[in-house]
């Protein structure tokens, strides 16, 4: 049931902001954007950001904060309506491990609200350590299960090979596709936990399956052994790729297939329009991709995509002078 005395529904979490909202956001953008030396992988500028981020619109703050404690059944959060001009973007990149460096007014809005929820990190080995990324058709890559391609992605939590994955990914929509269809495919363990069944209950929480890392990582390296199912047996966490987690044995293997399949029947598709943003609980949502047509002609669906963990201090021996990038 909703409650009225909240800016939100707690069992949808989509929040829209109202105009005003929108132009303080804004503004605080603006502000955050000038900082020097206007590079959001500067480690100054990133403390300008946390320290901006506590000043975000009231509703917007509380709605981050109640999903922090809490996603909720569905484990996803979505915000519309922020200070997106798509009249004033440049093309959309097509490039290879795109980044954003540059403090941009949609890179800002993504960091303030990333750091209200948590601290926004990143691994080296994917896209060069880069805070905010850039989620872009790129032709080369057209038919891999990558952030750069445009066929099915299969459902997946991100870095699920990792012992540090984030605790939450943020997707930023700049620019949509052209037919406006492409979709982010989610589905939360808890809305699909009571349609399993006790049998394949005890192997996925078993540690009978390993994970590879994606191409992103250039590694192929495997996991030790791990359950697919962590932690509390009536509210577990996922760690799950259904494209790089191999079972070691048959029965493994039936039982995974069905997790998915059950998974693909009770997905939702978030269809994002420019200045949406949607942060996606790492810990029990697994999110895919829908296939669509680029046209490479510079005005291709543009996602801006950010990790963000609640604890960077479990992580310190993996992050080089106490900063925000995973070694």
């Amino acid at each position: 049931m909703t409650d009225t005395h909240l800016p939100y529904d707690r069992n949808e979490f989509r929040f829209t902001l109202t105009d005003a909202e929108r132009a303080e956001l804004a503004e605080l953008a603006a502000e955050l954007a000038a900082q020097e030396p206007r590079r959001v992988d500067d480690p100054a500028w990133g403390r300008h950001a946390r320290r901006l981020s506590c000043r975000l619109p009231l509703r917007l703050s509380e709605v981050v904060r109640a999903f922090r404690a809490d996603p909720g059944r569905d484990g996803t959060l979505t915000v519309a309506n922020l200070p997106v001009d798509e009249s004033m973007l440049p093309d959309t990149p097509t490039v290879v491990d795109s980044v954003e460096r540059a403090a941009t007014i949609p890179a800002a809005v993504t960091m303030l609200i990333g750091q209200n929820l948590g601290e926004v990190i990143a691994y080296r080995d994917e896209k060069h350590g880069a805070l905010v990324q850039n989620v872009v058709p790129v032709p080369s890559l057209a038919a891999t299960q990558s952030n750069g391609g445009s066929v099915p992605l299969e459902f997946h939590i991100e870095n699920a090979f990792h012992p540090y994955r984030p605790d939450y990914v943020g997707l930023m929509c700049l620019r949509s596709d052209h037919e406006g269809t492409a979709g982010t495919e989610v589905c939360s363990v808890r809305r699909v936990l009571p349609l399993i069944d006790e049998t394949d209950l005890k192997i996925l929480q078993s540690p009978r399956y390993v994970t590879e890392a994606p191409p992103s990582f250039r590694s192929a390296e495997l996991t030790a052994p791990h359950p697919v199912l962590v932690g509390a047996p009536d509210d577990p966490d996922l760690r799950v790729d259904f494209n790089a987690t191999k079972p070691l044995d048959e029965r493994a293997a039936d039982a995974l297939a069905r997790l998915r399949t059950t998974m693909m029947g009770a997905a939702t598709s978030l269809v994002l329009a420019p200045g949406e943003l949607v942060f996606v609980d790492n810990r029990l949502v697994v999110h895919g991709r829908t296939d669509f047509e680029p046209r490479y002609d510079g005005k291709d669906r543009w996602l801006h995509r950010t990790f963000v963990h609640l604890d960077r201090r479990r992580s310190r021996a993996h992050r080089a002078d106490n900063g925000s990038v995973l070694v």
